[in-house]
């Protein structure tokens, strides 16, 4: 599924760990990881100076792809690099339609400081641009990242773009001989009361039992053998991060955009929320050319 992966780095020693995990990917998938370093030419601080400044960044860059070649010359992954200027966030995501990349692999943040470049804020934009699946993974020492995944956990509310992230995850699935663990939070608690009197608790668990149905049927097109259901009330982000710790999920496949309406399950800041919070790496997938539902 990945054979091509596009690894977006800003320092090396912060994106080690999500560097390796990267490499076993591509090792997995018999691919190949692009080391891509954007040269942050969009500010103003830079663009209102002469070209000695921005040569500096590219020379920057220059250091820190080769630094991170050098790690994945160690653990016998076949990778390119470049470094490239421009806007972060959509400059990637250009050169991940580009080149037609499988997976955009970043971590949700970077080193604080005025020499960073790649931001949190930077791979949520990605994740909301990119019609490529982006993974992400916090930097955070407690958190799990494995693979080949034994665990997927797939929200759904049913949308569009849940249909797609489910497909994904369920082919991811199908490669790995994982377990899939299918979701749906009735998230009740977000609507006012005059909203919620127009459908009855049991209308709400149907439409979450429907969204998890069409999954489960789903899955037995991809041959996975090994699907279990949930469906749960509360807060969704906060549901799926308690899925993932009960149930010994590797990984969340999920799609960056829900319903709308008095029926919403899942929205688009689920995603944001659960690529911030979730101990394990998330793998966001866009619906083609979205559209508000």
């Amino acid at each position: 599924m990945y054979e091509t992966i596009l690894f977006p780095i800003d320092e090396v020693m912060e994106s080690s760990a999500i560097l390796h995990h990267a490499s076993e990917i591509a090792h997995w998938a018999d691919g190949t990881v692009q080391l891509l370093f954007v040269a942050n030419t969009g500010r103003d601080s830079v663009t209102l100076v002469d070209n000695q400044v921005v040569d500096a960044l590219v020379k920057q860059g220059e250091s820190v792809v080769e630094e991170a070649g050098a790690t994945l010359d160690t653990l016998g992954v076949d990778y390119d690099t470049d470094v490239v200027q421009g806007n972060p966030a959509p400059t990637i995501v250009q050169y991940a339609d580009r080149y037609d990349y499988d997976l955009i692999v970043m971590p949700t943040h970077a080193r604080q400081g005025l020499s960073r470049r790649l931001l949190g804020s930077v791979t949520e934009k990605v994740v909301r641009l990119s019609e490529k699946p982006v993974l992400t993974a916090r930097m955070e020492s407690t958190d799990q990242l494995t693979f080949p995944y034994e665990g997927i956990l797939i929200p759904t509310d049913g949308s569009k773009s849940a249909a797609r992230a489910a497909e994904h995850g369920l082919e991811l699935a199908a490669a790995t001989d994982a377990t899939v663990h299918v979701l749906s939070v009735v998230d009740d608690s977000s609507l006012g009361p005059d909203v919620r009197s127009m459908l009855s608790g049991k209308e709400y668990e149907q439409v979450a039992a429907d969204a998890v149905a069409d999954v489960v049927s789903k899955a037995k097109e991809f041959d996975v053998s090994t699907v279990v259901e949930h469906i749960e009330h509360g807060a969704p982000s906060d549901r799926i991060n308690t899925v993932v710790d009960e149930h010994d999920v590797d990984a969340v496949v999920m799609g960056t955009t829900g319903r709308s309406g008095v029926d919403r399950i899942l929205l688009g800041s689920v995603a944001e929320k659960t690529v911030r919070t979730a101990p394990v790496p998330v793998i966001t997938v866009a619906a083609k050319q979205e559209q508000s539902e």
